[in-house]
């Protein structure tokens, strides 16, 4: 079972800054992309950023230039660098990965709990 575990949220000031961290654990799989995706309240769940395995980078408009989303394949870890937040970031954010069984063909899909980020303007 591959699990993923997100922190970094909190509290922070419009043109503040968050890191956000999303460590994947379990056994004998390899992971192919992760992104960052959040829902705010009474929206729907929305991409933020995703990196590809190789770090090809994708960004949702309303951040790019101010998220950095980046990878740590030796520790299965997901990153996002997040500065000049604003109110409309804020947000329930949740990591998501594609993983592979070592030895299978078939692509599967986890999230993680979510964290939740606050801007207060």
């Amino acid at each position: 079972q591959v699990q993923l575990a997100e922190s970094g949220g909190g509290l922070v000031q419009a043109g503040g800054s968050l890191r956000l961290s999303c460590a994947a654990s379990g056994s004998a799989f390899g992971i192919r992309a992760m992104g960052w995706y959040r829902q705010a309240p009474g929206k729907e769940r929305e991409l933020v950023a995703t990196i590809t395995s190789l770090g090809t980078t994708n960004y949702a408009g309303s951040v790019k230039g101010r998220f950095t989303i980046s990878r740590d394949n030796t520790k299965n870890t997901v990153y996002l660098q997040m500065n000049s937040l604003k109110p409309e970031d804020a947000a329930v954010y949740y990591c998501n990965a594609d993983f592979h069984y070592i030895g299978t063909f078939g692509l599967h899909e986890v999230w993680g709990q979510g964290t939740l980020v606050t801007v207060s303007s």
